[in-house]
């Protein structure tokens, strides 16, 4: 049964949102009345109705009919940014271009985003915590939920722009209010401007067709400072890791040239009397370098609470820190992931790209992590781990790490109590979905 509901939400929503966007309210509210004239005119020989449901079917028609005679000849250029916050709200503005030569009045900026419908099992498996509760009624049969998901679907939510009248051949600026409401790429496929008919009940729809894309970054919350910096260690690499900041670039001695050394490194007078490439060598760097791992595995499609450990992670990616600092970003996706910033490498705002799309893994055991961190251990002075559960197999991987002698910073999305009081029992900084960011600002080593 709940299947057959589910199929027909498509139809339902379809036909919501033609309504919502052909009908101005005065045709919504001449709707409702064909529609309850409809129903108490079924019998014409004991009321009236059924002639206040002509008369009002007929001013329909007409307004629906003079529609199709609006023809309009416009254009639309938005100034997005390079990307958005989730729940930041945000103004862009929208250049549109009348390229007739009559005066347009009365017109609507409306923005058409691409919209991914739902699949069953997200709708079986996905609740809406923060939505208010509904009756028995709407949480079995499901559309408020489906529309929930229709709306994070889409991504973010966008206000409808009444425009000042357009002069012939000319243009103006309006501005839009955009609320991001997820994390991830946004389509937007195009605008609808949208004019009244003379009755001022039905909608003439004109597609501007100009499609972009806004990235949205995961919501982030304040750290305090935190003492957490560790020793310095031998960074394989060098000056090539080093870049322009760190120690400095101390001449050791010249060798032959081998595949693979930068052409900068070349000592151009040695090469010029040997006739043969030589290079010079510079000391080893050591510096302070942290991992930031994130937990993608879950067992459960808990998208809320995966949501909230993204955001931490992008939290800790923007926390202050020396400048001297390297910062590598692990997680485990279709592959094992690992993208360094800090010293001239990336900036932060590339890691916030990255965990801007990352999704949770179902397909690999936690395992994984053992073989991406292993790698890079001789060169951590820290680790700072975001988890999602706390089972048998994430105990072991913290008391692995322990066993490193590195810094650790170990944070658990709160489970139960029970859970979250083992958690804290092993050192571990437990945080609650309802006071993030309180804890996130409490947070100490």
């Amino acid at each position: 049964m709940r299947r057959f509901l589910f199929h027909n939400f498509r139809l339902v929503f379809a036909i919501d949102l033609w309504v919502r966007r052909r009908f101005t309210p005065a045709g919504k509210l001449v709707l409702g009345g064909l529609v309850a004239a409809s129903v108490f005119g079924v019998d014409t020989r004991q009321t009236f109705a059924y002639q206040l449901f002509s008369l009002l079917l007929a001013l329909l028609v007409l307004a629906a009919l003079s529609s199709w005679f609006s023809r309009i000849k416009l254009s639309g250029q938005r100034e997005l940014p390079r990307f958005l916050t989730v729940g930041e709200p945000f103004v862009y503005r929208v250049r549109v271009t009348n390229h007739s030569t009559k005066l347009q009045q009365g017109l609507t900026l409306l923005e058409n985003l691409k919209i991914n419908m739902p699949t069953f099992q997200q709708f079986i498996n996905t609740r809406d915590t923060k939505a208010p509760r509904h009756n028995w009624f709407d949480d079995y049969v499901g559309y408020p939920r489906w529309l929930w998901l229709t709306s994070l679907s889409r991504g973010v939510d966008i206000q409808t722009c009444p425009l000042p009248p357009l002069p012939p051949n000319g243009e103006l600026e309006v501005s839009l209010k955009i609320l991001p409401m997820r994390r991830g790429i946004v389509h937007l496929t195009g605008m609808t401007i949208s004019r009244p008919d003379p009755f001022g009940l039905f909608n003439a729809l004109h597609i501007v067709p100009q499609p972009d894309q806004l990235l949205i970054l995961p919501r982030r919350y304040p750290l305090p400072k935190l003492n957490f910096v560790g020793s310095r260690k031998y960074q394989r690499g060098g000056v090539n890791l080093a870049m322009s900041v760190g120690d400095a670039e101390e001449f050791v001695s010249l060798r032959e040239y081998r595949p693979g050394d930068p052409l900068r490194h070349i000592h151009w007078r040695s090469f010029a009397r040997l006739g043969k490439p030589v290079v010079k060598e510079y000391q080893d760097e050591f510096f302070v370098r942290h991992a930031l791992i994130l937990d993608t595995f879950s067992s459960t499609q808990d998208d809320i609470r995966f949501e909230q450990a993204v955001s931490v992670a992008a939290s800790f990616a923007c926390a202050p820190r020396s400048h001297e600092t390297l910062l590598d970003l692990m997680f485990i996706g279709a592959e094992a992931h690992c993208f360094t910033t800090g010293r001239g490498l990336a900036p932060v705002e590339k890691l916030l790209e990255i965990l801007a799309c990352v999704s949770i893994c179902q397909n690999h055991p936690f395992e994984r992590l053992y073989n991406l961190l292993n790698p890079h251990l001789a060169s951590l002075s820290g680790c700072i781990c975001v988890l999602l559960e706390w089972d048998d197999e994430r105990k072991a991987f913290v008391q692995w790490l322990r066993h490193t002698h590195i810094s650790l910073l170990i944070v658990l999305l709160s489970q139960d109590a029970e859970t979250d009081a083992q958690a804290q029992a092993m050192g571990v900084h437990v945080l609650h979905p309802d006071t993030l960011a309180a804890d996130l600002a409490e947070l100490s080593l």
